[in-house]
């Protein structure tokens, strides 16, 4: 299932012919690893819709939700649903099943070369376990026609929802100017050749051997010494590179290129995501769909040389064991697996370690996906920061409060946080903390680098203005993500100060800091090495994802810092052709034409926005803005009322409300709604101003001290 975070697949039939070539190549020599490989969730990722591999009822089953209504059947070997949406019916098609277990899914080809996943799935999981059913995409939501998130638009699209981490060497091949798609791959599922690039030349030049060799599966070197408790890696280094395959699908990121080799770098490739309050818990627990680099690369066992086949085989990918035995690799079971330890009875479920230190989140419905950041529970931190934890997650109805004092009682004191992690988690709660905390939690060398780079990305929040004194270290740092995140907030940076050490980001080894970096240099007029090349592969990358609203955006920001004004509103145009829902193409073009001072396409572009998305909180606050040039302060008012109330953490929307209430004569209603509101926005320090302007304005002493006292 797709929601806004989510990624979907599908494929092309006349490439399925390649399927079994591409695997057969490997299959005479590696029996074994071939059926290993068939056991594996990679080896079902996407199949032709048959009567093999067709898993839901199509005998004439009916199922509802809110305003949709779909009827499977068959007829003949066609596999055909009639949906029923806004009073239309409409057959269509399967072409593909994507996925088996615990659901299966449906694609339709609603245009020629192009797929959409039938809002409806099928909940293949036993009977006894409520599945063995159909179940709509999004259980609480009547996703219509007019929302993004409905079944046709780009984000229900498999050719561009990370159709590449479902078939081997798949290349979207979309095409702007025609907003269609050529998508072709060699292999309809993930086999061989997604994680052994380039096979052939293994075998010429006798590299397998060598492989083989230094296996990144070799356990002989974690050992147990001494009185330590967990093993070490024991000799040389572990060369771990080849996770960056892994990387590749599973992480939260944004393609650079079209389609990705495995023999490349993951950043020269994918610009991943960092740890931002809308996808994890402030702790870096996962709360949205994120998949698992995010979460494996805040961990202990990351930073101690920890990898994929450590747990899981390599060619099944199930886990070595469903038993404590796959922690006891390198835990001390005479510390670990006692009841003194886990404080459950042994062999429940309670005394598994990943039912503390891997607790599920559940996607799509009925897929539950353990956290791979393996922390130890803290009710302590669930209490002040609302994270969750392990303990009251299996505990219904117990308390953060319960569950804290009974891990004090077993295990002592939880351990004081440090200034760093206090830190963190105020920021990743989105509290305001000092200049001087932030930069010590970026510059602390005992954190995981994903925690400072993520960081690093928050000062694109803080607004605070940088310079090269302060950058220069994470510029030069050895570590790739401190360098991605300083090249993405580059704006941050004065422009006379980007073209000082900054600048040497644009020939990075990585194209994705190039890239970050260009984006935040295209304006400029000094020759800098690397900057033409890098610009073109930015716009390489725009165009990548020109099949949805955001690529568009990013191609329109380009061509502004290039002052190629009609080239930025084509693509937002082309923008909102494509993706008609995505709010940000009409905010952008609206702000162009306020610009050039074409105030009546400004308008309009704002109107058909909010007919468009009428719930958009940033269309309701740039009307606002809009009214109020206009001098129509009454109608502002509500724009930004509306706004809002639709984002209530949004400290810029609630200031313009109460400024706009205080210039139509209702200071009062300004102060009186303030004092009611402001403690939401952790009396963020303008409103707390503002509301102290106010009340010296109205004489008011009361209210004066009461916003006075708020810290």
């Amino acid at each position: 299932m797709i929601n806004i975070k989510n990624s979907l697949f599908v494929v092309l039939f006349l490439c399925n012919c390649f399927s079994a070539i591409a695997n057969d190549e490997c299959q005479s020599c590696h029996q074994q690893q071939t059926l290993d490989w068939k056991q594996s969730d990679h080896a079902s990722s996407m199949a032709l819709a048959n009567k093999d591999t067709v898993l839901g009822d199509f005998n004439n089953i009916t199922a509802t939700h809110f305003s949709q209504k779909a009827v499977f059947y068959k007829e003949k070997e066609a596999f055909l649903i009639d949906l029923t949406e806004q009073g239309t019916k409409k057959t269509y098609t399967v072409s593909y099943v994507f996925g088996f277990k615990p659901l299966q899914q449906y694609l339709i080809e609603v245009e020629k070369g192009k797929y959409q996943v039938f809002p409806f799935a099928w909940d293949s999981r036993a009977k006894s376990l409520g599945g063995q059913r159909w179940y709509a995409n999004y259980a609480n939501e009547d996703v219509k026609p007019n929302d993004r998130l409905h079944w046709l638009q780009p984000l229900q699209n498999w050719n561009g929802m990370c159709a590449d981490c479902h078939s081997d060497n798949l290349k979207r091949n979309y095409t702007t100017e025609k907003e269609s798609f050529d998508t072709h791959f060699s292999n309809i599922n993930v086999g061989c050749k997604s994680c052994h690039s380039d096979i052939t030349d293994e075998h010429k030049t006798k590299k397998i051997i060598k492989t083989a060799q230094t296996s990144p599966t070799n356990m002989s070197q974690w050992k147990i010494i001494g009185d330590n408790k967990i093993a070490t890696w024991q000799g040389e280094p572990r060369d771990n590179s080849f996770m960056q395959g892994c990387y590749a699908c599973h992480s939260l990121r944004s393609p650079l290129t079209d389609g990705f080799d495995n023999g490349q770098a993951f950043l020269d490739q994918f610009s991943p995501s960092f740890l931002e309050p809308n996808l994890y818990h402030a702790d870096g627990q996962i709360k949205e769909e994120v998949y698992v680099f995010g979460s494996f690369a805040q961990s202990k066992m990351y930073k101690a040389g920890v990898n994929c086949v450590d747990c899981h085989d390599k060619h099944t990918m199930k886990v070595k064991t469903k038993t404590n035995g796959l922690c006891l690799q390198c835990h001390s079971a005479s510390e670990y697996n006692k009841p003194e330890h886990h404080r459950h009875k042994e062999q429940s479920t309670g005394a598994q370690c990943v039912s503390c230190h891997m607790p599920t989140n559940r996607y799509m419905g009925v897929d539950d996906r353990r956290d791979h950041s393996f922390k130890i529970p803290r009710p302590d931190i669930s209490i002040k920061y609302d994270t969750p934890n392990a303990c009251v997650q299996c505990h219904d109805g117990q308390t953060n409060e319960w569950a804290a004092s009974t891990l004090e009682k077993w295990h002592g004191k939880a351990p004081a946080l440090s200034a760093s992690e206090h830190s963190m988690l105020e920021l990743r709660s989105l509290k305001a903390i000092s200049q001087n905390a932030h930069m010590s939690l970026i510059n602390d060398f005992s954190l995981n680098e994903i925690d400072r780079a993520s960081a690093i990305a928050y000062l694109g929040n803080s607004g605070a203005e940088l310079n090269d004194a302060t950058v220069k270290s994470w510029v030069n740092s050895p570590l790739p993500l401190i360098r991605l995140a300083i090249a993405k907030v580059g704006f941050l940076l004065p422009e006379a100060e980007r073209l000082k050490s900054y600048k040497q980001l644009l020939t990075d080894k990585l194209k994705s800091v190039r890239v970050a970096a260009a984006q935040n240099l295209s304006q400029t007029t000094a020759q800098l090495s690397g900057l033409n090349q890098s610009i073109i592969d930015l716009a390489h990358a725009n165009t990548v994802n020109t099949w949805r609203g955001e690529g568009n955006i990013n191609q329109s920001m380009l061509a502004l810092n290039k002052q190629d004004i009609k080239g930025a509103i084509k693509s937002l145009q082309k923008g909102i052709s494509v993706d008609p829902y995505f709010d940000a193409s009409y905010v952008n073009l609206a702000d162009i034409y306020y610009r050039l001072g074409q105030t009546a396409k400004m308008q309009s572009t704002l109107n058909s926005g909010l007919k468009a998305v009428p719930t958009s909180a940033s269309l309701n606050y740039a009307n606002g803005m809009a009214l109020i040039r206009s001098s129509n302060k009454p109608a502002a008012v509500d724009s930004f009322k509306h706004a809002m109330a639709l984002e209530s953490n949004n400290v810029q929307y609630a200031y313009l409300y109460f400024l706009a209430l205080d210039s139509i004569g209702s200071t009062a209603q300004a102060v009186s709604e303030l004092k009611l509101k402001i403690g939401a926005y952790n009396n963020a320090p303008q409103l707390k101003n503002l509301g102290m302007s106010f009340a010296q304005k109205l004489k008011n002493a009361e209210d004066y001290y009461f916003f006075a006292r708020l810290k």
